[in-house]
């Protein structure tokens, strides 16, 4: 947007002066990290807005090192140490949207690709290979870097580095030139200016270098996590580019992430794999988002961003990156399960879940009492009973497997009561939980398990009906084949979006429970070794984290094969070819039982053929996106220094609420506050990217009992000149009142292509 030179002459004048009468920028002066956010850039060769030059440089003059980030290639502004005065007065300046403290966000923390194969319905021939053929798709991680020596990272039988790109490989004394290659095509770190191991791309936490495996890591046979979970390493895409960008180190700085867009931005990745995100007790604004703000960018370049949906689950409204131009990733199970049972002295085996290298005989020889039985004379005896500390006697935990209820016990974790245990000589741990679901943490040399509690009838009854209880806790073993699964796993962030009820969030859901791939070398906190063992170059973690980049491996396959396909439809292919159903045919339950919704797992979970021929897709459009922005409450003189992309006479549609979100053109649908009074419309318009130019497709509707769901026209027909097809959606009701939120289906198919849309009627 231009701006009048004599008003920048003004305020240039104006900020002079301010900061002229300014302390120097110092942390010690009460200065800290703002960011200037000023919209989109005005060019694509990285020359700065007049307005973005002209702030930058006053505050240059008066502090040279002042700056921290200049973003100038995908969008416009700056970070910079600033007095919270300072920063108030930059945001009165002419194209600034917005101006506010340094956020620091948080990461979300093999088998899962074949038992994905597994779950797919249809025979369609697709190039998804495991090849170590290579392809020019570029995925960029915005993690914690990368371990370039794992095996997962070879670049043997890769191609030349494509010829489009133009990032560029960061050295430190830790990494040079050569540990970039044909696989890891592009790597850069954000230093933060303190020891931190943020002047390096290496990867000193494992999370970026698992994440990165993840989506893209070589075919390594043989990989395993000191024998659990034994099998093919492999990432969704094998033949796609890495491009590294390290954003976190000690924190995740909201400046750094913002740089690493811009820089994605300008070196040509294709897809932004993103396992992080912001704390959901923040309050939520789209101008301070700082992944929001960048992805926007990404996507008006024509990049697809993958987010994690986080890790605050199984909390209503608790998922995060949850704007409609984000994928947003949601969490599941495989089908493997690590299980660490228990052996009672009656003989009888109790599953539990964990992962633990116990080094109990196998034999019941040691005595099992219950945390209740050991209470201290002067404890709480509810405390007690849930292994607290200070409430349990010495002399009766001593040499004993010790049964702790976690049920409604959110101050202790596993951890937490292992340490109890420890300090008292306690040798093992029985925990009756359901606080980390289906999940296997890992517990080392310790044998302590998980039991849920409708699993722990049996022991109970067992120590009850002896005087002289016995058990052990054997070490962790691989199940394969495991059913049911996929279950939505109990820590992934849940929707309906914070932002907006009337867009269904997360979009999708993908393995991240207990998923094997590629470790760093180096000591981290989430590096467990046993006993006489060297660190391995594999680790099994969990987290949304987890799930992204299994959604950006396949996204970038699904790039290679069909090159001109939009960010949106490539989303939308991966959503409508989704599946609600398990392995054994039934409706995706969450790991504690109940049925899951679309506020779970959005369109359902991912399949690997079907996404590459979804047959229909929904284009959802940069006007989708800006109207979003109205409906939200932006305005349209701030929408217009968001986006150059803008048509000269857009403005705001003059009733621009929250509602009207439900009709922006996204492959799944949501409607708040339904009603059983009146009627409910929205529109959706579809294009055929099949195989054939002459095709029909019927609809089938799944529809809760008192919804009436009506489709106008009630077929699609789709011929060579007439590619784009819109429909409409009317809701209506014969239920007095809603009580709770309700979802169906509405699925189009042709015979050979089925594309599925979810939908939620929320009260």
């Amino acid at each position: 947007m231009k701006i009048n030179q004599f008003l920048l002459i003004l305020s240039f004048e104006f900020l002079f002066l301010f900061f002229g009468e300014s302390r120097s920028l110092s942390a010690d002066d009460g200065n800290q990290v703002y960011i200037v956010y000023m919209g989109a850039t005005d060019s694509t060769n990285g020359s700065l807005r007049n307005d973005h030059a002209y702030v930058l440089n006053t505050v240059l003059t008066r502090n040279k090192k002042a700056l921290v980030h200049n973003y100038k290639h995908g969008f416009s502004g700056f970070a910079a140490r600033l007095s919270k005065e300072e920063a108030n007065t930059i945001a009165q300046q002419p194209g600034v949207v917005s101006v506010f403290p340094n956020p620091i966000l948080k990461l979300h923390t093999t088998r899962s690709w074949d038992f994905l194969k597994l779950q797919n319905h249809t025979k369609i021939d697709t190039t998804f290979s495991n090849s170590s053929s290579s392809s020019n798709v570029v995925i960029g991680m915005l993690d914690t870097g990368i371990w370039p020596e794992a095996e997962s990272f070879k670049d043997n039988g890769m191609g030349p580095i494509p010829p489009g790109w133009k990032g560029t490989c960061m050295t430190s004394p830790d990494f040079n030139t050569s540990n970039c290659n044909r696989k890891i095509i592009g790597a850069r770190y954000y230093a933060n200016g303190d020891d931190d191991g943020s002047k390096t791309v290496r990867d000193n936490k494992g999370h970026g270098t698992h994440t990165a495996s993840t989506a893209a890591g070589n075919v390594v046979n043989g990989a395993s996590y000191y024998g659990l979970a034994n099998g093919t390493a492999k990432g969704g895409s094998p033949e796609s580019r890495l491009a590294i960008y390290k954003v976190c180190s000690a924190t995740c700085s909201g400046s750094s992430i913002l740089a690493a867009f811009d820089d994605a931005i300008s070196d040509g990745v294709d897809v932004l794999s993103v396992s992080l995100g912001s704390s959901t007790e923040l309050e939520r604004d789209l101008t301070t988002d700082v992944i929001a703000i960048g992805s926007f960018h990404a996507v008006q370049h024509g990049i697809l961003v993958v987010c994690s949906a986080g890790n605050d689950g199984p909390q209503p409204s608790s998922v995060t990156n949850d704007v409609p131009w984000i994928l947003t990733v949601g969490a599941t199970t495989i089908d493997r399960s690590l299980q660490s049972n228990i052996v009672l002295g009656n003989n009888k085996l109790v599953k539990g879940e964990a992962i633990n290298f116990s080094p109990l005989s196998k034999s019941a020889d040691y005595p099992l009492i219950t945390g209740e039985s050991a209470k201290a004379t002067t404890a709480d005896l509810a405390d007690a009973r849930r292994c607290h500390l200070d409430t349990l006697d010495k002399k009766k935990v001593n040499g004993s497997i010790v049964i702790c209820d976690g049920i409604d016990d959110d101050i202790y974790t596993t951890d937490d009561k292992i340490g109890v245990l420890q300090k008292l000589g306690g040798i093992g741990l029985v925990h009756i939980t359901n606080n980390e679901g289906a999940v296997a943490e890992n517990y080392g040399d310790f044998p302590a398990t998980i039991v849920r509690p409708k699993d722990d009838a049996t022991i109970l009854q067992y120590v009850n009906s002896t005087s002289n209880p016995k058990a052990t806790i054997l070490p962790t073993t691989t199940v394969i084949d495991y059913k049911p699964a996929p279950m939505v796993a109990f820590f992934s962030s849940r929707g309906p979006s914070p932002l907006s009820k009337n867009i269904i969030k997360p979009d999708i859901a993908a393995p991240g429970a207990d998923i094997l791939a590629a470790w760093t070398g180096a000591p981290t906190d989430e590096t467990v070794v046993p006993k006489g063992e060297k660190p391995s170059p594999y680790n099994i973690i969990s987290g949304t984290s987890m799930s992204c980049p299994h959604v950006s491996g396949l996204a970038s396959s699904i790039k290679s094969k069909n090159p001109t396909w939009s960010p949106s439809a490539i989303k939308s292919a991966i959503m409508t070819s989704a599946t609600p159903i398990n392995n054994i045919k039934a409706p995706i339950t969450t790991d504690l039982g109940p049925v899951a919704t679309p506020y779970d797992y959005g369109a359902g979970e991912i399949t690997t053929t079907e996404s590459f021929q979804p047959g229909l897709v929904y284009e959802t459009t940069t006007l989708d996106y800006f109207n979003y922005l109205c409906y939200l409450g932006l305005n349209t003189t701030t929408i217009k220094v968001i986006s150059k992309t803008l048509p000269k006479n857009f403005s705001c549609p003059k009733d621009s609420t929250p509602d009207h979100i439900s009709n922006i053109n996204y492959p799944s649908i949501a409607i708040s506050n339904f009603s059983s009074k009146g009627t409910f419309n929205v529109s959706r318009t579809v294009t055929n990217v099949g195989e054939l130019d002459e095709t029909v497709y019927s609809a089938t509707v799944v529809a809760p009992n008192g919804v009436k769901v009506q489709l106008i026209p009630e077929k699609l027909q789709f011929t060579k000149s007439s590619k784009t097809v819109s429909y409409q959606v009317v809701f209506s009701s014969t239920l007095t009142s809603l009580k709770e939120d309700i979802f169906g289906s509405i699925t189009w198919s042709n015979g050979k292509h089925s594309v599925r849309s979810p939908f939620a009627l929320t009260v």
